[in-house]
């Protein structure tokens, strides 16, 4: 009896860890900054041409920054390096967030997190029309 009531204990334990740290204000402050922050980063990217590397698919090449398609190796992929730039700011300012006096978050507009990505959908179909109008 004594072990089920160890696991028990260390179960509900568990548990409790759990359902603590996805209750944290630190935790949603860092969601909520990074959601918010994300679709903004993202688009700077897009439109200055950020990407933390490039892919060349062809070759299986990835180079730091930016660089343009070679010859002979077909297209590259800057995506993959738009996205890491973006979930790297992001966390960023997440954890920035996190360190920022409570009254100073509490100011942040929960319906930025949905508004912004519904915002940034325009520009993103925008860049994408080249590839529908070849």
């Amino acid at each position: 009896m004594n072990t089920s009531t160890a696991t028990t204990t260390t179960t509900s334990g568990a548990k409790a860890s759990a359902a603590s740290v996805a209750a944290s204000s630190k935790l949603k402050t860092f969601a909520i900054s990074f959601s918010t922050s994300a679709p903004v980063i993202y688009i700077t990217c897009l439109i200055f041409n950020w990407p933390l590397f490039t892919f060349h698919p062809v070759t299986n090449r990835i180079v730091f920054g930016w660089e343009g398609p070679r010859p002979g190796e077909g297209p590259n992929m800057l995506w993959y390096g738009w996205t890491a730039s973006t979930v790297l700011a992001a966390t960023v300012v997440g954890i920035v967030a996190t360190m920022l006096p409570e009254h100073i978050v509490k100011r942040i507009p929960l319906n930025l997190v949905w508004l912004l990505p519904i915002l940034a959908i325009p520009y993103v179909v925008y860049s994408l029309m080249p590839w529908w109008t070849h």
